[in-house]
């Protein structure tokens, strides 16, 4: 997870993970989630001196995982600062009223940082640190320094017909394997990264759902209030209610503390066949 301000640019990272790749593009066009970040943080930060990076083992150790390598020994200890372990401290330096920005991949990533760091308000970023390793293809133009995306603009992953998909950080992935799998068997899936939480880019899911009758979110987290939740209110109170042809199924994690084993943990966040099951259920292909 990371927090982004006004010309501040926070990592909040722990010491759970060790291990970064040590190349800032794998191959031609393809940029790691944590490279990206990095990326957006070195280029920002030579944009503008003003914005600097603090949190805890952020500069001389690089970071728990490797997001700000290099940036102390460039930019000194002025502007890349280690902290105490006092997140509630450090944050509400740089946080007040927030937006909610969620990056998927390493397009997101990159984009989404640098236009957190450039906005005139608080911008919260939440990254998913199992992510960080998992390289995507990019274009020449998210590998330049001008690149930044905009804040509340959600991006198809998919096109398709039958149904929508919408879900973000790291269950976009599973909603686009889920989709994959479904098209072997005639189902094409829409799948909407929605990229910003807020604010959340509506009229883009409203649209979807006109299009294709048919809802389903994806996310990792809790049912109760979750991101699901709001989208699930939003249509019911948009014109696209009256263009579903069935309920709205949310998936998300278990309603149940995160447990240590991994086989379990597996267990509390959805897979590709929990998505692939809900997406059967509302086109009535299963009971």
């Amino acid at each position: 997870m990371a927090v982004t301000a006004t010309r501040i640019a926070k990592s909040l990272t722990g010491v759970l993970g060790r291990s970064f790749s040590t190349s800032r593009v794998a191959a031609a066009n393809q940029l790691t989630v944590r490279d990206a970040l990095n990326s957006a943080l070195d280029e920002e930060m030579e944009h503008d001196e003003n914005v600097f990076l603090m949190g805890e083992e952020v500069a001389q150790y690089d970071g728990a995982y490797k997001v700000s390598r290099g940036l102390w020994k460039k930019y000194g200890d002025q502007r890349v600062i280690d902290t105490p372990i006092t997140e509630a401290g450090f944050a509400g330096i740089a946080v007040g009223a927030a937006l909610v920005v969620s990056p998927y991949n390493s397009e997101d990533a990159k984009g989404l940082l640098k236009a957190a760091i450039r906005d005139p308000d608080p911008v919260v970023v939440l990254e998913n640190e199992l992510m960080y390793g998992t390289a995507f293809p990019v274009t020449d133009e998210v590998l330049s320094n001008d690149f930044v995306l905009p804040i509340g603009k959600a991006k198809i992953e998919r096109e398709g017909n039958h149904i929508t998909l919408v879900a973000h950080s790291r269950a976009v992935q599973v909603a686009l394997e889920a989709a994959t799998a479904l098209a072997g068997e005639g189902v094409e899936c829409e799948v909407i990264n929605l990229r910003t939480l807020r604010p959340l880019d509506e009229e883009a899911i409203v649209q979807s759902v006109i299009k294709t009758h048919n809802l389903v979110t994806v996310e990792q987290g809790w049912p109760q209030c979750g991101v699901g939740s709001e989208i699930c209110a939003r249509i019911v109170e948009s014109p696209a209610f009256h263009y579903l042809d069935s309920p709205v199924i949310r998936v998300t994690g278990v309603d149940v503390p995160m447990p240590y084993a991994k086989s379990l943990e597996v267990a509390c966040v959805p897979q590709q066949h929990d998505v692939i099951k809900a997406v059967k259920k509302v086109l009535k292909l299963i009971k």
